[in-house]
């Protein structure tokens, strides 16, 4: 059965948590002991969704089982990104909630990272706002192969087919801007279930999929890279026993592509180049191994590999430089100017880098480039010119997720403050 790790995103009060919670309850996927819960939960707390509807009218808030926090129920907004598992005889599924608030824009992005789908929810009483087209960008920029935009709230605008095109017109403009072009509109209210689970009576002009169903069989399997072998080495192993006197193999997770007994391999950044002898997963041999599967390599050769080297497949190269252009998140309270020093990690690589250049910031709202800019705030998105003090080994990011992504961190204070996007050799 694959798996499909989706985000749900949006602004506050759009119904993110309700839109969870509803998928894990009309799939059936609520243990008996949690509903308990969430229902004593619901009666000890005002309704916080923000709609305007009466508390009685919804008496299990749903939204509690993805806000798990006590300052979220409290606030009645998501601030940290909450994680859920669930699945159908079709498909296993992790959900990613991202906060909506402005000011939690990084939490959005590191929690995005790693999704094949993004549901970007829309109001349908306000349309397309600012946090749209943030969360919209953001899932463009870390090359999202799937967003779903989920028109919420439906029921407040009298179930509209005029609201619901006119969002889907809205939201077009902005995806063509984007350059991206799998987008699917579903009409919804996930207080009420209209179109989440269940096909919805009160809006017979909607004639496609509802979410889950969309969910279950949107087809995944060729986002993922098969070409580019890519192995980041991890630990190096060399008991030193009596009875492994000679074993040396190299852990780590196949990040991309596939392996096989008996490849031409290359080891970045030496360019050192050697077979692979054996491919081991707890002590059983395999021909052949596949991303995303952890395993020992031993090579037939003794070359000088340690953590942090690349073990590449030879007839697929990537870039090797220490000057890179990247798309930057900047995740961090002090400001990013140029010729700042940090830590730059590409896979189990580190070396140190600084920022040469910010050659433009993005506005959020209209994607216009902004030159001449000096320095990058929290949640600020540019396009700026690394130089590290070693080489680095990319594959640009539109072509590879897995080997295409970094962070930058703060050495003094260990600090994770920006997620990077390594787009071309500078």
């Amino acid at each position: 059965m694959d798996l499909l790790r989706f985000i749900t995103a949006g602004s506050v009060d759009d119904g993110k948590s309700t839109l969870i919670g509803r998928l894990l309850y009309d799939s059936k996927s609520i243990l008996a002991d949690q509903m308990e819960a969430i229902e004593r939960a619901s009666k000890n707390r005002d309704n916080g969704e923000g709609s305007g509807r009466s508390a009685s009218a919804a008496p299990v808030d749903l939204a509690l089982l993805t806000d798990g926090l006590r300052s979220e129920r409290e606030q009645g907004i998501t601030i940290d990104v909450a994680y859920r598992y669930f699945q159908t005889p079709r498909r296993k599924f992790i959900i990613v909630d991202a906060p909506g608030h402005i000011q939690y824009t990084r939490n959005m992005v590191t929690g995005a990272s790693n999704c094949q789908l993004a549901i970007v929810l829309v109001d349908a009483r306000h349309g397309v706002v600012e946090q749209t087209r943030r969360h919209s960008l953001i899932a463009s920029l870390l090359g999202i192969p799937h967003i779903v935009v989920a028109v919420n709230k439906m029921d407040l605008v009298g179930y509209s087919q005029d609201v619901f095109s006119d969002i889907c017109i809205q939201y077009n403009e902005l995806a063509q801007k984007l350059n991206v072009t799998n987008v699917s509109y579903i009409p919804m209210s996930a207080l009420n279930g209209d179109n989440v689970v269940d096909k919805s009576d009160n809006m017979p002009w909607y004639e496609g999929q509802t979410l889950l169903n969309y969910l279950e069989t949107v087809e995944v399997d060729d986002d993922f890279n098969v070409d580019q072998a890519r192995f980041p080495v991890q630990y190096v192993i060399r008991p030193q026993t009596t009875e492994l006197h000679d074993y040396r193999g190299y852990a780590g997770r196949i990040t991309s592509g596939v392996f096989r007994k008996g490849d031409a391999v290359t080891i970045l950044p030496s360019g050192e180049t050697s077979t692979i002898d054996a491919i081991e997963v707890a002590e059983t041999h395999y021909d052949e191994a596949i991303s995303p599967m952890s395993v020992v390599l031993h090579l037939a050769d003794d070359v000088d590999v340690s953590r942090g080297d690349l073990i590449i497949r030879s007839d697929s190269q990537p870039v090797v430089t220490q000057t890179a252009e990247a798309m930057l998140c900047w995740m961090d309270t002090k400001d990013c100017k140029v010729g700042s020093k940090y830590l730059l990690q590409v896979g189990t690589f580190r070396t140190r880098c600084s920022i040469r250049e910010i050659a433009y910031q993005v506005n959020v709202n209209t994607y216009e480039e902004i030159e001449s800019v000096e320095s990058l705030k929290l949640n600020d998105i540019a396009k700026v010119v690394l130089r590290t003090a070693q080489p680095i080994s990319f594959d640009p990011y539109n072509y590879n997720r897995a080997t295409g992504s970094a962070i930058l961190i703060d050495e003094t204070s260990n600090v994770t403050v920006g997620a990077v996007m390594l787009v071309a050799e500078a």
